[in-house]
């Protein structure tokens, strides 16, 4: 299978810049799987398409400021790392800029108190490919509290506008703090709309994948199964597990919001094959791609995403390629916002 398979043809002015005036406003593209029918709906509409007994699984993690602009302490020189994943204790995995330049022994200072110390110093310990780098960071304080102080939103490349209020990019159920990045399906939800779901006898359960370079990693080999996915980390609660165990024991159909959820589910399916979900925490590289056979994903909430993305591979799992990309070229048509701040699809 081609990556070359997953391109289409996107005008730059149909990604979205800023989120929409009032979350839950955006519109609805519904895909029928089974026919590749399409609906056009606006997002409130979701409440047709779930049903009492029905799951709504959502990624409760929360983006950090994991942008850090500094210097390198010997030069003077410019220097940017994104924290991805924390190790250890001080240790990060982080994307490093400019990683050339970043070798092991680099000491990096962000910020400077009255005396012009840094408040915050790094170490590159350990060089990784594509970029990445393991830092151990030095500091006299809380690590959170200068990260807040120091770091920035890193919001995705594509979007070149300031965004005016930071929590437009969290969503309103976010709570674990850990992620590079926001699992955008769910920055529609308003909490009174969950309430209202809630209210319908649709279930929530939360679950937990900090959302790291995994996610949005360009493929840049020709053959998608030579693709190797980054780990990410997941927690999933005895809550949770419960959860997952009774809508399948009763019926009802498991609803991934975002493609974080759909992966974290199917990390589970693999983990529990023959039995119950249980309560664990991990990390995964699983990668979902045209050929896989989902056991724990029933429908799927999800943004529109970028051309030969690993993302467009994975909703093409669930819904056939032939039948994402008629629905793609349908939403370009008519002018569909996409990517994080974009519009939704709902896939049934």
């Amino acid at each position: 299978m081609r990556t070359s398979d997953f391109d289409f043809d996107l005008p730059e002015r149909l990604i979205a810049q800023t989120p929409p005036p009032e979350r839950g406003t955006s519109r609805l593209l519904v895909l029928h799987r089974e026919t590749g029918a399409i609906e056009h709906r606006s997002f409130p509409d979701l409440a047709e398409y779930v049903h009492p007994g029905d799951t709504l699984v959502l990624n409760d993690t929360r983006v950090i400021p994991a942008r850090l602009l500094g210097v390198k302490a010997d030069t003077g020189a410019k220097a940017e790392l994104l924290l991805l994943t924390r190790l250890e204790g001080d240790r990060w995995e982080a994307l490093a800029k400019p990683g050339r330049k970043l070798r092991r022994g680099t000491r990096l200072h962000f910020g400077a108190d009255e005396a012009g110390r840094p408040l915050l110093a790094a170490v590159v310990e350990e060089e990784r490919d594509m970029g990445l780098r393991v830092v151990r960071f030095e500091y006299e304080g809380v690590f959170q509290e200068l990260l807040d102080r120091l770091g920035q939103m890193p919001l995705p490349p594509y979007i070149k506008t300031r965004l005016d209020d930071p929590d437009r990019y969290q969503t309103v159920y976010a709570r674990e703090a850990g992620s590079a990045a926001a699992p955008t399906a769910g920055l529609h939800f308003t909490q009174a709309f969950l309430e209202q779901l809630e209210e319908r006898g649709v279930r929530l359960c939360r679950i937990t994948l900090h959302v790291g370079l995994g996610t949005f990693r360009p493929v840049t080999v020709e053959e998608v199964e030579q693709h190797k996915m980054h780990a990410e980390w997941y927690l999933v609660s005895e809550e949770a597990a419960a959860i997952l165990n009774e809508t399948r024991a009763e019926g009802g159909r498991i609803v991934a919001v975002g493609t974080t959820s759909a992966r974290t589910l199917e990390t589970l399916a693999q983990r529990f094959p023959d039995g119950p979900v249980e309560a664990c925490s991990g990390w995964t590289d699983i990668f979902l791609y045209p050929g896989h056979q989902f056991r724990l994903v029933d429908a799927l909430l999800t943004n529109f995403h970028l051309p030969r993305s690993t993302l467009v591979m994975l909703v093409s799992a669930l819904a056939g390629r032939e039948n994402v990309l008629a629905a793609y070229r349908e939403a370009i048509r008519l002018e569909y916002r996409f990517f994080s701040f974009g519009d939704a699809m709902l896939i049934i």
